[in-house]
């Protein structure tokens, strides 16, 4: 195993090297067993996973994440209206917001409200998932194959993630199949698996295996974006200096009348360094998902045998006080000289890439101009309409003390749960925000189910785009 903790390290070779260190490791208990060798995130690579990473960057280019703006316009305002109703289920709201955004831009289909059955069961599956990835034995059972072999009477572990593959393969082949039947039928919403359904006619995989594929983008897109959102919840509570900074340049740019839109981007520099340090500050993929090289190698004088794992630090380099001065302490400033969106900085020069959550080289996020939309339309409006501040300790009276390096999670990391005073900055925008989630609900969803009743203008219902990229 080798840990590269260095941001040249992991350009020269995640990046630069990527034809040779575009594989995974083999992970018995996580990818064979729990994930019926078909989660697209830890799958080794080889034909198949070309073929799915061509057709996943042909489909979620930038002009996808400029069509899929109306539903992350509405999810939005819902989730504002979620902070105005049970401010204490705040997490709850964050996590529906990413959840029926994913499943809007993957499914076609969105959760009205946070009680969701599918919502609730994908974040408890993928927790699971990630906590039995992470755990020794998993571990063990990768370095030792004749544990695998182990009748599973003896291996409780393999019958929980064959028990947790049936329940995780329930969930997106019955996302998946609702899709597809409606984009048969005609009834079908603009979407992802309008693009998958068209590249399982000409490649011939299987509806089990088109279900893993839209599940695996719709963990990606619905844990880390709520938990990144969550982190920074929990960043202005605790550098409330922060929190004034920003407000200010969202009032003088926004004002008063209206709520922040994407077109706002370019003028809110402030927001977009806030977005940078969140996930440099707080970043959810702490080790990144691990590499494997598929040959030999040599860098700076070491050996790199074949089949070596490879792991991104990313919080080694996130963390580097040469990189980032003071690191534990959130400082958007520190990316003020930083007009680049998140895609442009993963592909530029390595000592000023802003963070790595997003992977590298041929592994790197095809959803990252998404989730980029999605974290500046969160911060820009949670600010304009809310105050966050400390809890009260109820013994004592005073506000409560938080630890900004108290985090759980396996795979993936968020704060561990924390309460806080969530205040309206005025009437008039409580106002605003109902009135705006009203309108679109009267013009775009049914009244009974919450699901769209037509489609938003200026949506398309493909978004291939032919690119020859070797991958």
């Amino acid at each position: 195993m080798i840990v590269l903790s260095s941001d040249t390290a992991v350009k020269d070779i995640l990046d630069r090297r990527s034809g040779n260190y575009s594989d995974r490791p083999d992970m018995y208990i996580g990818q064979t067993i729990a994930s019926g060798g078909m989660r697209l995130v830890v799958m080794r690579y080889g034909k198949f996973w070309r073929m799915i990473h061509k057709t996943i960057h042909n489909i979620l280019n930038i002009r996808a994440a400029v069509t899929y703006v109306p539903y992350q316009d509405l999810e939005n305002k819902v989730m504002l209206q979620g902070f105005l109703d049970t401010p204490e289920e705040f997490l709850d709201h964050l996590r529906r917001y990413t959840f029926s955004l994913s499943t809007q831009i993957i499914f076609g289909y969105r959760a009205p409200d946070t009680k969701d059955q599918n919502l609730q069961q994908l974040f408890w599956s993928f927790e699971r998932w990630g906590n039995l990835v992470a755990s020794g034995s998993a571990k063990l059972t990768d370095l030792f194959p004749a544990i695998q072999s182990l009748p599973r009477l003896l291996n409780p572990q393999v019958r929980e993630a064959e028990w947790l593959h049936e329940k995780e393969k329930d969930l997106y082949v019955r996302l998946w199949m609702r899709a597809k039947r409606g984009l048969e039928a005609g009834t079908g919403h603009p979407c992802f698996c309008n693009d998958l359904l068209r590249a399982q006619k000409v490649e011939q995989f299987s509806d089990d295996q088109a279900a893993y594929i839209s599940g695996s983008l719709l963990e990606a897109g619905a844990d880390t974006t709520a938990a990144t959102l969550y982190g920074f919840i929990l960043a202005m509570v605790v550098w409330p200096e922060v929190q004034k900074k920003v407000w200010a340049e969202v009032d003088r740019v926004v004002g008063t009348e209206r709520l922040p839109t994407v077109d706002d981007y370019d003028h809110l520099p402030y927001v977009r360094c806030c977005i940078k340090e969140a996930m440099r500050w707080m970043p959810t993929v702490i080790l990144g998902v691990p590499h494997a090289a598929l040959q030999e190698d040599y860098y700076n004088g070491f050996r790199i045998p074949a089949g070596a794992t490879i792991i991104n630090n990313v919080w080694a380099i996130h963390m580097d006080p040469k990189r980032s001065p003071s690191p534990r302490t959130f400082n958007p400033d520190r990316f003020a000289a930083d007009s680049r969106t998140l895609y442009e900085s993963a592909t530029g020069v390595p000592q000023e890439r802003d963070n790595y959550v997003f992977g590298a080289g041929r592994r790197l996020c095809q959803g990252i101009h998404i989730a980029e939309r999605s974290l500046f339309l969160g911060i820009a409006r949670l600010i304009f309409a809310f105050e966050f501040s400390p809890a009260i300790n109820d013994r004592t009276g005073q506000p409560i003390t938080y630890d900004v390096d108290d985090l759980v999670g396996g795979i993936t990391v968020e704060p561990r749960h924390y309460p806080c005073t969530i205040t309206l900055r005025s009437e008039s925008k409580a106002k605003m925000i109902r009135e705006a989630v009203e309108a679109d609900a009267e013009s775009f969803l049914d009244s009974k189910t919450g699901q769209w009743k037509k489609t938003p203008p200026g949506m398309a219902f493909t978004t291939w785009v032919d690119d020859d990229e070797d991958v």
